[in-house]
């Protein structure tokens, strides 16, 4: 047996476990670095860092101010906050008190938050602010079992030092109870076993209510050691967190630096990423596609707005990135070594002086990889990054898995793939290609729904995904579809619309968000939003300036520029895959209206009911009708 499987069979209760220990072996190491807003309001943040031994000071009061509380093991703390530092020190509290979270997504409505505080039997809600503390006074009659709410940002917030607490009292708390009793986290810790709720996480369902998926602490234990067995990160990185820590693909990258011990830069506000992104110099950080999508879409268009000389040296410079990636992926595979054929070495090396290192130092200038994951990267949006020299290193999981069950393996990835499985994580694909999996990763099942349970996790420990995908001979992993989202056409054949989706993002720089339409239709139809700062560049230079989104989106020029796409799009597809009709959207599909999930994912049930009108009508008077 490997060392490195050693290390996961022999994982310690709980990331508790792991955070103590790595607050003893590195206390003056950096930990986290988190921005504060300059004092005179305006300019850049100032960012600030905490060591190990700081973050632990306030983690043990934290948990220690939980246990004041009269919180007991297993009991649910509800977590309602952005991305920010003190999400992660709440969090670390919770399991250091050996209860806990319940992750709230800040953007969830009142009535949604009331249910998973209500079914999780939520006892204490840490709430980011005024706006989240009143999702909970709004419905506290409908909350018997939430006995205090502590508040992070208490600006405009009353503290009654009872219901209503700041962070600063829930720690000053935890302070005086640590001087009566100053063995009492460690106690807590040390109590923890493996099978011992850590974690309830509800999924953001496409229809009806969320189910609570019960993490228990070996999931996160498991994922702390695997993630570092890959050998992908090490204690030297520097990564830039800004994924919602509410989904498990944040919460997941926790674990593995608690384990690394490398620095983490936190800020959750999506619209300061390409600010923070040279102040951090992070050496990788995991997205989801759509924020590489939109940098693809920002690059070409200032590269347009640059003039018709610019705009074709960057299309040349993007297709021979794509040569250039796939030529070294290739010759990895068959050799090795990540080289290419001379001439494609030659103009590689020319375009990287005109466009690449460009993109790169947007990044910052030190990535050596990104992980993407959450939804399908479109592989030509992977190969163009590939051959820029940002590595995307695609990874696959569920909430019903921790997060992490594939990723792909540094320099020998491959795009279009997510990669391998982690260590101690198996997978087989059923007979009607579905990929299933089992390991110390899976979920012990939906809180309360045993029904729901069995419907997906064998007595095997076998796990049912709902993905449908294949397996290359040395152990690769694609997939190919959600199993209900696979379409059948009224003629009898099979489309995977993400797939169709991918191809169209990769060919057209203005789109924000498709959805192929066509079960039990004679042809296929797209829903197609449009990226609003591509776009509007666009109209401002094709006499369109100074219309809004909703006039420029109805123009016929926009749509005659959209149908030239869908033509290129459909000479690559099958014919019964092709797009015959699309509409363009009056707006961009969002979490706001429930059309996206947190982490961006298109909820296919909920656009097709809302332009239910646009869709018949791009099949009205055909054969069908």
């Amino acid at each position: 047996m490997s060392d490195t499987q050693t290390q996961i069979e022999n994982r310690p209760p709980s990331v508790a476990t792991l955070f103590l220990e790595r607050v003893e072996r590195t206390p003056d190491a950096e930990a986290y670095r988190y921005p504060v807003p300059a004092a005179s309001g305006t300019g850049p943040d100032d960012w600030k860092s905490l060591s190990w031994g700081q973050a632990a000071e306030r983690v043990y009061a934290i948990a220690a101010g939980l246990v004041d509380l009269g919180v007991q093991a297993e009991e649910r703390v509800a977590l309602a906050s952005s991305t920010r530092v003190e999400w992660i020190l709440a969090d670390l509290g919770v399991m250091c008190a050996g209860a806990a979270t319940t992750t709230v997504y800040p953007q969830t409505n009142a009535e949604e938050s009331a249910f998973i505080l209500s079914d999780s039997e939520s006892k204490v809600l840490i709430a980011e602010d005024a706006a989240q503390l009143a999702k909970a006074v709004e419905r506290r009659a409908d909350l018997p079992n939430l006995h205090h709410v502590v508040v992070v940002d208490t600006k405009g917030v009353e503290s009654d030092g009872e219901f209503v607490l700041s962070l600063a009292d829930l720690e000053a708390r935890g302070k005086a109870y640590l001087e009566k009793h100053p063995e009492a986290v460690k106690e807590r810790v040390g109590a923890i076993t493996p099978t011992q709720l850590a974690t309830l996480i509800y999924t953001s369902g496409t229809t009806g209510r969320p189910k609570g998926v019960r993490l228990p602490h070996d999931n996160w234990s498991y994922m702390a050691k695997a993630i570092a067995a890959t050998g992908l990160v090490t204690q030297d990185d520097v990564q830039y967190l800004w994924l919602p820590l509410a989904h498990v693909f944040g919460k997941v990258l926790t674990s593995g630096q608690i384990e690394v011990g490398h620095v983490t830069a936190v800020d959750g506000r999506v619209d300061k990423i390409i600010e923070n992104l040279p102040v951090v110099q992070p050496t990788y950080m995991a997205a989801v596609p759509r924020i590489f999508e939109k940098v693809y879409n920002g690059v070409a268009a200032k590269a347009r707005a640059g003039g018709g000389a610019k705009y074709k040296i960057f299309q040349w410079a993007a297709e021979v990135a794509r040569e250039y990636a796939k030529a070294t992926q290739d010759n990895f595979r068959r050799t090795g070594t990540a080289s290419a054929p001379f001439g494609l070495s030659a103009k590689h090396k020319v375009a990287d002086a005109l466009v690449y290192g460009k993109i790169r130092e947007a990044f910052g200038g030190n990535l050596r990889a990104c992980v993407s994951g959450s939804a399908a990267l479109a592989p030509e949006i992977g190969y163009f990054f590939a051959g820029a020299g940002i590595h995307i290193l695609e990874g696959y999981g569920l909430t019903e898995s921790s997060a992490a069950s594939f990723v792909n393996p540094g320099e020998a990835y491959r795009t279009g793939t997510v990669g391998k499985p982690l260590p101690g994580t198996e997978v087989r694909i059923a007979d009607d290609g579905e990929i299933l999996l089992r390991g110390p990763g899976i979920m012990e099942g939906y809180h309360g729904l045993p029904e729901k349970t069995s419907e997906v996790l064998e007595s095997d420990g076998w796990f049912h995904t709902g993905d449908i995908g294949e397996l290359s001979a040395d152990g690769y992993l694609r997939i190919t579809d959600r199993k209900k989202d696979l379409i059948k056409t009224s003629g009898g054949k099979y489309i995977a619309p993400a797939e169709v989706e991918g191809q169209f993002k990769a060919v057209c720089p203005f789109v924000s968000n498709i959805l192929v339409h066509g079960a039990d239709r004679n042809f296929c139809t797209a829903l197609i939003a449009l990226d609003e700062p591509a776009l509007l560049g666009w109209a401002a230079e094709h006499g369109l300036g100074g219309k809004s989104y909703a006039e420029v989106v109805a123009a016929p020029e926009t749509v005659k520029l959209i149908q030239g796409y869908v033509d290129r799009l459909n000479e690559g597809l099958q014919r019964w895959q092709t797009i015959k009709k699309f509409r363009l959207l009056p707006r961009d599909l969002d979490i706001e209206h429930g059309e996206l999930t947190p982490s961006l994912k298109l909820k296919r049930p909920v656009v097709e009911r809302e332009y239910k009108d646009l869709i018949e009508e791009m099949y009205a008077g055909s054969r069908e009708a």
